[in-house]
């Protein structure tokens, strides 16, 4: 180890009820001989024979590998019907086990999925919502339940919280997102780089810590792969898969989004015109494109300087030819679209087959030792699903199908039959509950999700959910994603895109329907159905306790970042759950105006600041901050560039006093100057600027209460 810096159409005319019952089991054929493994992945349902259970599950304190994937779609493995690889390691899971058909997470994005998984409750409760928040590790976790019932505990790999891993005998975890080559990984000692790809060294660690076990305790092992997440560089001895010809396009791949509703089209994750030729297509920049890298694109040569010289030259003799031909043949419109899903899909599939790979070591250790296998429960699952250039994207974030959809595959030979699939609703709050009842642990009655040992014991109860809850809160962040929130049943989906900018609906009929392409939200024939799933999404947001997404009518027409807004009497406390939230009105305004409101933070939120903010043609391009950062004592002006600090000030405040904050934007001279508590500041605006065209309140991961803003 050596210590290195982190750098269809429907046209029905009677639909069935929201509500109607799915079949529970359908059987599947063993495919392969049995294993004990447990995987990030859809679980499979289970019919298993009399007697198979004797001994029960609950209780029985298994050990339990937990294998957690990144980004891996259940429709890249092959047990799940992929047309496009072949997972054989993950697919003996399946054969000797459980798989779930239709397992979903309740918040398609990395960290929060993480998040849930540990708490077994949904984003909005657990308090990591969306990436970028920090974990409170204080709460309780399904791994500090287990280590406090005598279970030996650990986690390897991609942690995506933030803060310290607790519940953990011992952890080693990629900063951030962690790099693929030779990765650095924070310990309780510090942080240490290893040489290599990700996926090895997590397994390799995962293996160590098997090897040094107390055999006389239970153990929960959590591996937790980066891969097959962005940017999708996959190991050296994976590089030469798929070179002998092109693999089948998704039918969707060039979707025009008609039929949806409007905030589909305004996303940033299309094949077509958001992978990067660089970053994320690997081809390295020329001399003169190096000039003028943007975005993602900037992180070339950093990737590419983590490397060892003998993993460039591996790297390079992979691609070097494919690159020449390209640059050579320019490829354009639909044919480089259909280029670049070809590299895309390609890389994350190489990816995909390390983490195969690995799961098959893992079973390997415990086909080498089979006194632990006996009583070890092996799962794989992902933390969402993900685009495979279905609907021309990639990522995930959505409500839609690809993305909602986790794998999830249980196998214990001897305790879970094997080749059974489960077709009940799971989701991935349900995870804790069922480890916590494997392992004779009282589940708290605060957690939403409910033990999956029931399905794997080929009992489902009666009183099983009808209808999975979604609420995706990233708005106006990477991608470019709409929050929303829905409901889903075993037929029909129902979601709503609550910013005041869009306030609309859409509705799939996944039986007539299953791609999505068309909402029938304002079609008369469906209109009992919206209403039933409109009644039913309410009672599920109260079932939960989810106030967040309420933004408080439309006097502030363009939202972005907001989490939940109060209005009382002439108070607006907003909680901006992201960087640079807002809250904006329109109209039109030049020559010199002021802005007066007074605001306050509100205790418990990581940052405490509040700004007024006045725009000049796009919001989310020019947009000026100004206000108190209350956690520091600083009176600031941000922008209008991005948030870049122009202008800054130290402030004598108690800790509890709503401060006044006065704001003029003075077009013709060209300035904003910002004052409070006695202090003054201010900073120039471009000569651009000759009208406001919106104003309003913002907040950066902070809750934050402001009086009606004057406008003078």
């Amino acid at each position: 180890m050596v210590a290195g810096d982190c750098t269809v159409e429907s046209g029905i005319t009677e639909p069935e009820s929201p509500f109607a019952q799915c079949a529970s089991f359908v059987k599947v054929q063993p495919m392969l001989r049995p294993t004990l493994v447990l995987v990030p992945c859809l679980l499979a349902t289970g019919l298993l024979t009399s007697g198979v259970l004797a001994q029960g599950l609950s209780g029985s304190r298994p050990n339990i590998v937990f294998v957690f994937s990144d980004d891996h779609a259940a429709h890249a493995i092959s047990a799940y019907g992929s047309r496009i690889n072949q997972t054989p390691n993950i697919d003996r899971l399946a054969a000797t086990g459980a798989l779930f058909r239709n397992n979903f997470c309740g918040n398609a994005l990395c960290g929060p999925s993480r998040a849930t998984i540990l708490t077994g409750l949904h984003s909005h409760a657990n308090g990591f919502m969306r990436n970028g928040n920090v974990f409170d590790g204080s709460q309780t976790t399904m791994p500090k339940l287990l280590q406090d019932a005598g279970y030996q505990t650990a986690m390897f790999g991609k942690w995506h919280l933030e803060s310290e891993p607790t519940g953990f005998d011992q952890w080693m975890v990629l900063p951030g997102q962690g790099q693929y080559y030779n990765p650095d990984f924070l310990t309780k000692d510090g942080k240490i780089r290893i040489e290599g790809h990700v996926t090895d060294i997590t397994t390799d660690l995962a293996l160590k810590w098997l090897d040094e076990l107390d055999p006389k305790k239970p153990f929960l092992l959590m591996c937790q792969q980066k891969a097959p997440h962005r940017s999708w560089m996959p190991a050296p001895e994976d590089l030469a898969l798929y070179r002998d010809g092109d693999l089948p396009e998704p039918p969707t791949l060039f979707d025009d989004y008609a039929g949806r509703a409007e905030p589909v089209t305004r996303q940033e994750m299309e094949i077509a015109r958001h992978l990067t030729l660089h970053y994320d297509l690997v081809v390295p920049p020329t001399d003169e494109e190096r000039k003028h890298l943007e975005g993602p694109d900037r992180d070339w040569d950093y990737l590419w300087k983590r490397m060892t010289p003998a993993q460039q030259k591996q790297w390079d003799e992979a691609f070097h030819a494919e690159n020449e031909a390209f640059r050579r043949d320019n490829p354009q419109g639909r044919d480089r679209v259909r280029w670049a899903y070809q590299r895309y899909i390609k890389n994350y599939l190489r990816c995909i087959a390390g983490v195969d790979r690995s799961v098959g070591k893992l079973q390997a250790w415990l086909d080498a030792h089979p006194d632990v296998k006996k009583n070890t429960l092996v799962i794989y699952a992902s933390d969402q699903g993900f685009y495979l250039g279905d609907h021309g994207w990639f990522d995930k974030r959505w409500m839609y199908e690809e993305s909602l959809r986790m794998p999830l595959l249980m196998s214990w030979p001897g305790h879970v039959d094997a080749g059974h699939e489960v077709a009940q609703m799971t989701q991935n709050i349900d995870f804790a509950p069922t480890f916590l009842d494997l392992a004779g642990v009282p589940v708290p009655a605060s957690m939403h999700g409910r033990s999956l040992v029931p399905l794997l014991a080929g009992k489902a109860p009666e009183t099983w959910r009808d209808a999975i809850y979604y609420h995706y809160y990233e708005s106006q962040a990477t991608h470019m994603v709409a929050s929303h929130y829905g409901v889903r049943t075993d037929r029909y989906k129902l979601i709503y895109y609550y910013e005041p900018q869009w306030n609309c609906w859409e509705l799939f009929d996944l039986q007539k329907d299953p791609q999505e392409m068309r909402s029938v939200a304002d079609d008369p024939a469906y209109a009992p159905v919206r209403a039933a799933l409109q009644k039913r999404l309410s009672e599920l947001r109260a079932q939960y306790g989810d106030d967040t997404g309420a933004l408080g009518g439309s006097t502030f027409p363009i939202q972005a970042g907001i989490t939940k807004v109060l209005h009382d009497g002439d108070v607006w406390q907003v909680y901006a759950n992201c960087v640079g939230g807002y809250l904006l009105q329109t109209g039109e305004r030049t020559g010199t105006t002021t802005f007066v409101t007074t605001m306050q933070p509100v205790a418990g939120r990581p940052l405490q600041n509040g700004f007024v903010l006045a725009s000049s043609g796009e919001p989310r391009e020019n947009l000026v901050r100004a206000g108190i950062e209350f956690r520091t004592k600083r009176l600031v002006i941000q922008g209008p560039a991005g948030m870049r600090e122009v202008a800054k000030a130290a402030i004598e405040w108690d800790g509890s006093a709503a401060v006044e904050v006065r704001v003029t934007i003075d077009l013709a001279a060209h300035r904003v100057t910002a004052e409070a508590l006695g202090k003054r500041i201010e900073a120039p605006l471009p000569e651009s600027w000759q009208s406001l065209t919106a104003w309003g309140y913002g907040a950066s991961n902070a809750e934050t209460r402001f009086s009606a803003l004057q406008v003078r």
